[in-house]
């Protein structure tokens, strides 16, 4: 089939595009990265993404011109597997591992994937915020049976990791259709609060800080103290704290902070960061909606990719990435969501105001995935 590329110009949203270029079979190219920059084209990280992309592919072409400011994709199939990776430690290994969660329920062969680099930095979702949400999310979707799992095998802070992550996703037939409008109220707030190389004392003091703030609000809540040691503690030091709250009808919402790399800037107090953490819980839990607004588009992803049947999400305010991601949507799928604002009512008490995301799916059924 010859079609014509989707072309697209500059750095941003390199992920979103390759993403939706594998799953929607469409080739995609993208003009004038960093091009005006001192050193110009693709990052180390941004080449470490293709080259994971190209292995839980089979076929993929990709072309890079020389100052590497230009790149085309062609996707290939998703194959999946056994695969292991080196991410690139200028970002964590959530950058990659988000991707993966986008693409691994259609593969051919369910994945199993050892990705090894940073778990915690203070920039992208950390491993301990995806296995706490994105996971439950795809669980909703449908997507569950053996092996579905994150699991942090050693820990690794920025800026020279040394963290495992293994993540292990079956392959799914067809998603489920969502109806997911009522969050419901909070019941319980959980989260973990990590330490490594630093004293295991600032983990307690973490907590102790984070927990001064959340017991006006609620009861219920723990917070796990891990403090790897030895090999599974990774090459630099660190804390930091991840919070999750759940309310009655299985909704999750969640924040998290990491501490300074160390060399990169004004080291933080662990008090300070346990109070920021859960003040920025409180905040995500104003904005509320029943998906989080890290995992904003990964619903709608899987919102887009469902069986053509209606699909309903509410959703906090929408992030800037998310709008972006609804845009390449629109280029990759053919899809627009009815989107309707509920304005917020100061007396019922339920945060900020609300969307509602509406929209029917494709039905994209696991193409290589043999009928039985």
């Amino acid at each position: 089939i010859s079609m014509a590329a989707l072309t697209y110009e500059g750095c941003n949203f390199l992920r979103q595009r390759l993403v939706l270029s594998t799953l929607s079979g469409k080739r995609v190219k993208i003009r004038n990265i960093r091009s005006r920059d001192d050193e110009p084209g693709l990052r180390d990280f941004e080449a470490s993404f293709i080259r994971l992309l190209d292995k839980v592919t089979n076929g993929s072409r990709i072309e890079i011109n020389q100052t590497g400011t230009a790149l085309f994709y062609q996707p290939g199939l998703l194959c999946g597997g056994s695969v292991e990776h080196e991410c690139n430690v200028q970002r964590s290994i959530g950058y990659y591992l988000e991707a993966l969660i986008m693409l691994a329920p259609f593969m051919k062969n369910p994945l199993k994937a050892i990705l090894k680099g940073v778990t915690n930095d203070p920039i992208d979702p950390s491993v301990d915020l995806l296995k706490a949400t994105a996971v439950p999310l795809m669980k909703m979707f449908g997507i569950n049976g053996e092996g579905l799992e994150i699991k942090v095998v050693k820990r690794g802070i920025a800026p020279r990791g040394g963290g495992e992550v293994h993540f292990s996703c079956p392959v799914c037939r067809a998603l489920k259709p969502v109806l997911l409008t009522d969050p419901g109220k909070i019941k319980r707030i959980r989260g973990t609060a990590y330490s490594v190389r630093v004293s295991p004392q600032m983990a307690n003091r973490i907590v102790d800080s984070a927990r001064s703030i959340l017991n006006k609000f609620i009861p219920d809540i723990y917070i796990y103290t891990d403090h790897m040691k030895g090999a599974s503690s990774g090459k630099s030091p660190g804390f930091g704290l991840t919070l999750v709250a759940e309310t009655v009808n299985g909704t999750l919402l969640s924040a998290e902070l990491a501490s300074t790399p160390q060399g990169q800037g004004d080291p933080v107090l662990p008090e300070e960061l346990g109070k920021n953490c859960a003040k920025l819980l409180l905040e995500e839990i104003y904005r509320g909606g029943c998906v989080d607004s890290n995992n904003q588009s990964l619903a709608l992803l899987y919102m887009t990719l469902d069986q053509q049947d209606v699909s309903k999400t509410l959703l906090g305010p929408l992030s800037p990435y998310t709008i972006e991601f609804l845009r390449h949507i629109r280029d990759f799928f053919q899809i627009m969501f009815k989107i309707e604002t509920q304005k917020a009512d100061e007396d019922e008490q339920k945060g900020g105001d609300k969307v509602l995301m509406t929209c029917v799916g494709v039905g994209y059924s696991n193409i290589s995935k043999s009928h039985k």
